[in-house]
């Protein structure tokens, strides 16, 4: 998903904010939002979101409890129409404990919900209400020297300067999600947070040039602010609150534009060099991994550069000989906008790598080859049935052969084996909603956004026609996820 920081950089589906645990019961790494997150910042992004596998395993997985001599030597399942070769055995033992049907996994929020503009929810953070008190108070100690006469009423001007700045950041993630919609991108929410804004993307851009305008947009609109700002200014008399607040406003909008122009992952700048690289190469890996290194330079020299530029007296304040708090403060900084960097650069470089390797996860490959047995069929002859077809799943189905539910693997492997014959199929099955049937020609991220939509632990996979396929197990997903991820690019 792409994030937009919150000052006005996009932040690609490789950055991530660490926004929220994966469900533990479908796949659930988003590929889009990593490289497509745009995030602005009014320094930099904030610390991407670390990817995570598709799903964790909910389930004990009884395929792992089998022998190896239980294994076959095929794991692509065939139609449950065709002849398979010999599958491992469905009837598993052991003595895990049934689970219930997976919950629907609640839509994360991220914060206080401000409003729906063009129907994206933006949230404000509570990490935001830290950095408005600081804003407060920094700015507030700047007014008592400029405007004395203000008195404790500088904190409450203090206060407005900090709202009227992100909401400054808030235009600027606007801007990259009407150019999201424009190209027909889906954009999740946008988040006001400690250092920045948050927009996210959930798709990728198709083409560089698009790419390389969903990044421009932010900082061009933080540099359009800068200007009503100037212009707004001309007519105010200097040393007054109106006029220390535009010129405020000004000055932070250039900020923001020039930091995110800088040509460094995850900053907007950072993005738009991967346009261009993407578009000279034809390989957006490519302009990712020019983009990502580049952006470790950065946080190198921010990290180095920025307290010698301080203490040198370049930045505008006054040089300085020894160490003190000022000193110890730039270093503090310097060293937490270094590690957004770097590690926004980083969580880009995996999120590329993931969304090169997503084409090899399809559903058809991933299926396993299912028997279909009635609801009131013993556990011991619906597992007899399956051994027989060299099956892996059980769909029970009603006397029209309509699949109704899913036999749940780990439920199986809960049961007994004194007890299979007593105990019908219908009680370890979880009922078929329209979210767990699964075309077999999806793959990908289409196939990753469908098993999003409804968590579940298995899913019913079915050909064009509406035959049954077989079953998906998420467990399977994310095996495949773990793999595929594991090679190199």
């Amino acid at each position: 998903m792409d994030e937009s920081g919150g000052s006005g950089q996009p932040r690609s589906g490789t950055d991530e904010t660490a926004e929220q645990q994966t469900d533990r019961t479908a796949p659930t790494t988003d590929p889009t939002r990593p490289d497509a997150t745009r995030r602005t910042t009014d320094a930099p992004t904030e610390p991407p979101e670390a990817q995570t596998p598709p799903a964790e395993r909910a389930e004990t997985d009884p395929a792992d409890a089998e022998p190896d001599s239980a294994r076959p030597a095929d794991d692509h399942p065939a139609p449950t129409s065709h002849p398979a070769p010999a599958h491992r055995h469905l009837a598993h033992t052991g003595t895990g404990p049934e689970k219930g049907p997976a919950p629907q996994r609640p839509e994360p929020r991220g914060g206080l919900l401000m409003g729906r503009p063009f129907g994206v929810p933006v949230y404000v953070a509570p990490s935001w209400f830290l950095v408005a008190a600081l804003i407060t108070w920094v700015f507030g100690g700047q007014l008592e020297r400029v405007l004395p006469e203000l008195g404790a009423a500088r904190y409450l001007v203090s206060l407005f300067f900090a709202v009227a700045f992100y909401a400054s950041v808030l235009v600027h993630e606007l801007a990259h999600t009407v150019a999201a919609l424009r190209f027909k991108l889906p954009v999740r929410r946008i988040q006001l947070q400690f250092f920045g804004g948050v927009s996210e993307i959930e798709k990728e851009a198709e083409t560089p040039g698009r790419e390389f305008v969903l990044a421009f947009v932010g900082p061009l609109l933080s540099l359009v602010l800068a200007g009503l700002f100037y212009l707004a200014l001309q007519p105010v008399e200097p040393g007054t609150v109106p006029g220390v607040l535009l010129a405020g406003l000004m000055i932070s909008n250039l900020i923001v534009a020039a930091f995110n122009l800088l040509p460094g992952l995850p900053l907007d700048g950072g993005r738009m060099l991967r346009a261009v690289v993407w578009k000279i190469t034809g390989k957006p890996m490519s302009g990712t991994i020019a983009a990502a290194w580049v952006g470790r330079a950065l946080a190198v020299a921010v990290l180095i550069g920025l307290p010698l530029l301080t203490q040198s007296g370049a930045l505008g304040t006054e040089a300085v000989d020894n160490v003190g708090m000022d000193t110890v403060m730039d270093a503090l900084l310097a060293a937490i906008l270094a590690a957004i960097i770097w590690t926004g650069a980083g969580n880009s470089l995996r999120v590329a790598r993931l969304r090169e390797h997503l084409p090899e996860l399809r559903a058809r490959t991933l299926t396993r080859r299912a028997v279909p047995v009635e609801s009131d069929t013993p556990l011991s002859e619906a597992l007899r049935r399956a051994n027989a077809a060299g099956a892996r799943a059980l769909v029970v189905v009603d006397p029209d052969g309509n699949p109704v539910s899913l036999v749940r693997e780990a439920a199986i492997v809960g049961v007994p084996e004194h007890r299979r014959p007593w105990v019908a199929v219908s009680g370890l099955a979880q009922e078929l909603t329209d979210g767990m049937r699964v075309s077999a020609e999806l793959a990908g991220e289409d196939l990753l956004e469908v098993l999003r939509a409804t968590p579940a632990t298995e899913y019913l996979v079915v050909e064009e026609t509406g035959e049954i396929y077989g079953v998906l197990s998420a467990a399977d997903v994310e095996r495949a996820f773990v793999k595929a991820m594991a090679r190199p690019s």
